[in-house]
């Protein structure tokens, strides 16, 4: 069940080469996997994962995403007054992200947001920014069919930020149809996640590789990192 681990791989535009240490680490990581009873329960579970993981954390985990302005130039323009977009923020846990662009005076018509744990939604809704009149807060499973039902207008940006390496690839077509369906002509999708063979990925021991590029964490929330091809 081992699988070979190259010294070289592309990771975004850049061919990442590894280092004899590296290759070592993502070695050693096969000599101990996750059994498959225990990788179709935490599959099973993830949703009382999450819930646990933000009753543990409250707010405090997460930073405000204050770069994301910068490193998607797309937002910069949108949400003017007399162009108010709609935006659909997929995963949004405590808000990370949609508040702070509130904070740097982008203006919506309309935000969206929605996440797998309900704790989480239920803190997202206790910031200071949260206005039910202009921000619909959530809970859903963006794997399953028909998830967006309380999502009212066709959206203009759907954004995902460390989203997809969460969710099995088996569902990742539903996913996108579910995306496709809710999404506006012209509307653009902005994703962020963890890169194969990141920090994120060489850190993890035996007994945390479920399979290829697929970690259990410690809190049992699982994460892959995305090559994209």
């Amino acid at each position: 069940m081992a699988e070979s681990v190259k010294n070289s791989e592309y990771v975004g535009h850049v061919a990442k080469k590894l280092t004899q240490e590296e290759i070592e680490k993502m070695q050693a990581q096969n000599s101990r996997l996750v059994s498959e009873f225990r990788a179709n329960q935490l599959e099973k579970d993830a949703k009382k994962h999450w819930d646990l993981f933000y009753k543990r954390n409250d707010t405090r985990f997460f930073k405000d995403r204050h770069w994301t302005t910068r490193e998607f130039h797309e937002l910069l323009g949108l949400g003017t007054e007399d162009d108010q977009k709609i935006l659909l923020e997929v995963g949004c846990g405590v808000g990370n992200f949609i508040y702070p662009l509130i904070e740097d005076g982008l203006k919506f018509k309309m935000i969206f947001a929605c996440d797998l744990s309900p704790r989480a939604v239920e803190l997202a809704k206790k910031h200071i920014l949260y206005n039910p009149k202009n921000i619909k807060i959530f809970q859903t499973d963006i794997t399953t069919e028909n998830c967006f039902c309380e999502v009212d207008y066709s959206v203009n940006i759907v954004t995902l930020i460390f989203v997809l390496s969460a969710i099995n690839p088996t569902n990742f077509r539903t996913v996108v149809k579910n995306l496709y369906n809710v999404l506006d002509i012209g509307g653009i999708v902005l994703f962020r996640d963890y890169g194969l063979y990141d920090m994120a990925q060489l850190r993890f021991k035996p007994g945390h590789k479920i399979s290829e590029n697929l970690y259990m964490r410690q809190d049992g929330t699982s994460g892959r990192s995305i090559k994209l091809i």
